[in-house]
This record gives C-alpha cells, sequence and structure tokens, in this order.
C-alpha cells in the first residue's frame, strides 16, 4: 500500500471497509488411546493355562552290543511343561516385548522287565520370548504382527547307560503348539481394547466447539476429514497408539456456531509417522479508537513546534488502505471548529514478533508548499515513531486459548493442547478496527486412559 496523499475535505476518500474472509485453515489434531502394558499383561495371562504340555512318549533308548549280543530297548519318558512366572511386557520405540517363563520335569525309564533298571530324569528351565509390532489396518482391526521364540537356558537331556536322548524333540512340539493358542488369546485381548470405539468416541468429540476465549467470545469449530494410523509407541510402563485426525480448523468470533453433526469414522487412511502439527488462526482485533488516541499523542507532541494544532482525528478504511483525517489549524486559533481537514492515505506495517503495528509508506503529497511545509513534520512523526503495541491482546487471547484447550471429555477422554508459535497470515480492514490474523502453532490431543 505505498500510494499516498494528502487532500481537502472535498477529496475526502471513501469508507470502503474490507470484508473479513473466514479464518479457516487445514490442521491436524492426534488422538491417542493409552493403555497400560501391566494390566495388558494380566488380561493376557488369564488366558494362558498353567501347564503348556504333558508328555508321555515310548522311544528308543538304548542302541549299544553288550558283549556278544545288540541291546535295543524302548524307554517311556514322560513329564511336564509349566509357565513357572508372569507375563511381563514392556515396550520400546514401536515394539512390545513379552516373555514368559517356563519350567519342564521330564523322567525316562525302562519300558520292560530287561529295562526297567533303566532310569534317567532331568529338569530345565526356558524363556518364551514374543515381539509385535502392533498396526491398525483400514478396517480398524489390530494386527499384532507376532514372531516369537524360546530358548532354554539348558536343554533337557535325558542321560540313560552312558547315552544322552535331547528331550526337547518331545517337549518343543507341545510348546510350539500352545504357543499359537498363546498368540491367539494374545490378539483375543488386544482386540478387547476395542481400538475402534475409542477412536469414534474421539473423532465425534473432536467435532465439538471449544470455546476459545470468552473475552471476547471466539470460538475453534474443527471438522475433520480424514484418519491415519500414526502409530505405536511404548516405555516400560504404557502402551500408546496415535491416530492423526486431518480437516479443518475454523475460528469464529462471536456467539458459539451451529452445531456440526459428526460425520461417521473413516476407513484409515495411509500411515503417518506422527501426526502433524495444530493449527489455528487466531484473530487480534485493534480498533480504531485506539488509533485515534496514538496518533493524538503522537501529533501533539510536534505540532506545537510546527505553530500547529491537531483539533480533531479520524481513522477509517477504503478499499485496503488505512485513511489517517487530521483537522489542523493554527495554534493561535482557539475556536472549537478551526482548522480544516486534510487526508492521508497509506498501509499498515504488522511485525508479528514485536507484536506491534504502525504505518507504511506515509507520506504528503501536497502541491502547496507552505502547506507541506506545516505538514510533513507531523507525517514523519506518525511515519517513524509512532507504532501500537497488540501484545497484551495477543497474550491475552493465547493464555485463554491454551488454559480452553486443556479440558476432560466424557467417558475417559481428556483434551490436551498448547500453542506455542504464531505468525502473521494477514491483515483485515474492516469497518471497527485492523484484524491481525495470526498463524498460532502447537499441538492438540485428544487421551484416552490418561
Amino acid at each position: 500500500m505505498s500510494l499516498c496523499s494528502t487532500a481537502f475535505a472535498a477529496d475526502k476518500p471513501p469508507l470502503a471497509p474490507d470484508t473479513v474472509a473466514p479464518f479457516t485453515t487445514d490442521s491436524r489434531i492426534s488422538a491417542t488411546i493409552e493403555f497400560s502394558l501391566r494390566a495388558l499383561a494380566s488380561d493376557i495371562e488369564e488366558d494362558i493355562p498353567r501347564r503348556l504340555a504333558s508328555i508321555d512318549e515310548r522311544v528308543s533308548c538304548v542302541h549299544r552290543r553288550v558283549l556278544f549280543f545288540r541291546v535295543n530297548a524302548n524307554c517311556d519318558v514322560y513329564g511336564f511343561v509349566e509357565r513357572s512366572g508372569s507375563v511381563s511386557l514392556y515396550g520400546r520405540g514401536d515394539r512390545v516385548y513379552g516373555s514368559v517363563p517356563i519350567y519342564g520335569a521330564l523322567e525316562g525309564q525302562g519300558a520292560n522287565r530287561f529295562t526297567s533298571r533303566i532310569h534317567g530324569e532331568t529338569e530345565a528351565s526356558a524363556t518364551i520370548e514374543v515381539e509385535a509390532r502392533p498396526q491398525l489396518t483400514r478396517d480398524w482391526s489390530l494386527d499384532l504382527n507376532f514372531s516369537d521364540g524360546f530358548r532354554w537356558s539348558e536343554p533337557p537331556v535325558l542321560h540313560v547307560l552312558g547315552r544322552e536322548i535331547p528331550l526337547s524333540n518331545y517337549a518343543e512340539p507341545r510348546i510350539r503348539t500352545q504357543l499359537a493358542r498363546v498368540r491367539e488369546r494374545a490378539l483375543a485381548a488386544a482386540r478387547r481394547l476395542d481400538l475402534h470405539d475409542k477412536a469414534a468416541k474421539a473423532w465425534r468429540d473432536a467435532f465439538d466447539p471449544i470455546e476459545l476465549s470468552n473475552n471476547p467470545q471466539v470460538w475453534l469449530q474443527l471438522t475433520p476429514q480424514s484418519a491415519s494410523f500414526a502409530g505405536v509407541r511404548a516405555d516400560s510402563g504404557m502402551l500408546r497408539g496415535s491416530l492423526e485426525l486431518s480437516g479443518s480448523a475454523e475460528t469464529v468470533v462471536g456467539r458459539e456456531p451451529p452445531a456440526i453433526t459428526p460425520t461417521e469414522l473413516p476407513s484409515l487412511g495411509r500411515e503417518v509417522s506422527e501426526p502433524g502439527t495444530f493449527d489455528v488462526i487466531l484473530p487480534v482485533r485493534v480498533g480504531y479508537d485506539v488509533l485515534k488516541d496514538k496518533i493524538r499523542q503522537a501529533v501533539n507532541a510536534v505540532a506545537p513546534v510546527a505553530g500547529l494544532s491537531v483539533q480533531d482525528v479520524d481513522v477509517y478504511p477504503s478499499s485496503g488502505k488505512l485513511v489517517l483525517g487530521l483537522r489542523v489549524a493554527k495554534a493561535s486559533d482557539t475556536n472549537a471548529d478551526a482548522g480544516q481537514w486534510t487526508y492521508l492515505t497509506g498501509g499498515l506495517q504488522v511485525d508479528a514478533d514485536g507484536h506491534a503495528v504502525r504505518f507504511s509508506d506515509l507520506a504528503a503529497d501536497v502541491n502547496d508548499e507552505g502547506l507541506a511545509s506545516l505538514v510533513n513534520p507531523l507525517v514523519a512523526q506518525l511515519r517513524d515513531k509512532m507504532s501500537v503495541d497488540y501484545g497484551v491482546a495477543y497474550e491475552n487471547l493465547l493464555n485463554a486459548a491454551n488454559a480452553k484447550l486443556n479440558r476432560p471429555l466424557e467417558d475417559g477422554f481428556r483434551m490436551e493442547g498448547h500453542l506455542s508459535s504464531a505468525k502473521l497470515e494477514k491483515v483485515y480492514l474492516p469497518a471497527d478496527g485492523i484484524v491481525i490474523a495470526l498463524r498460532a502453532s502447537g499441538d492438540l490431543t485428544i487421551l484416552y486412559g490418561m
């Protein structure tokens, strides 16, 4: 807005305020569902039997030559493998790791009267180890992506007549059969977490209008449009599954906006590494009366030096420009109606970091040299010395928004949000004051299980 001019009353620029567009931007929020790994382990443990395998096998245990005879004898092997401790779960990154200690005791006994004196026994411990990378499919079913195995602290070996019979060959098939059942039970326990319904509740909550400020009244209306799986994060005690809900965020000034009917929770879209940034437009208003007071203070500081007095000030918008009207009279003229109107048009410069507004390119284009010499000191003072600080209004709005974004919801849900930075989006000049639209960024999360 570099065009600047000076005019008399007959050339007064017309009032032509800006139409303020809706304060809408694309935005993303996070929905995080958190569960205790200890509680999940207890749930899984309820479905795992204490005894994992019973062993009752007849094996060929003796193959050797005794004097002139070759002896082939069978032995009965019997025993059990049991779970000897609790299920333990812990997380690291996007993986969940589990372990279950097991214990086995086995005996071998000769199977007939010729081998009845043959006897041996052994015991061993093992640990079942499980690794899972939980992931939601597009239909919201949970896939744990299991991989598992077990390791013996010392492999079970039966010693009979100097021969070692590895008994893991008989124990392991039964353990693996039980592992398959454990996988099924763990998956059933995970699905009982009911992620779909919890995600649907978070989705519906996101449509409710949020009052960001009550003085002035500012509302946030979110309209989610898509949902993406943002992965799993886990630590020693907690499993957190995150979603990214993408859509629009509209800031409404004034009355509470009408409620929006939530749509159904959509199928999951593409997977994202982590939820994106929450963005919202915060409108900060600076009334024209505030500008008038600042202009009076600025020009009254230099007008007497030039032998002038400023009797009145007017400020209004005209086609994207700001008009400054000054009714200037001689300092010696004490008549209340003295002076003539001079109008300056120019632009605004907004310092988003310094939270200040000042005039830009404000200069007088006056053909009358005598008038120019009188007006120019006033213009220079307004251009170089005057600024309006909107920092208090911005901080009040930001603090109010951050307070309102942290609140409990229903059914065990809560909302946590924080806006930490803002940059200039656009400046509007409507009829009632300057509106500085700032794009505030941060994070907003709907949480369950905290």
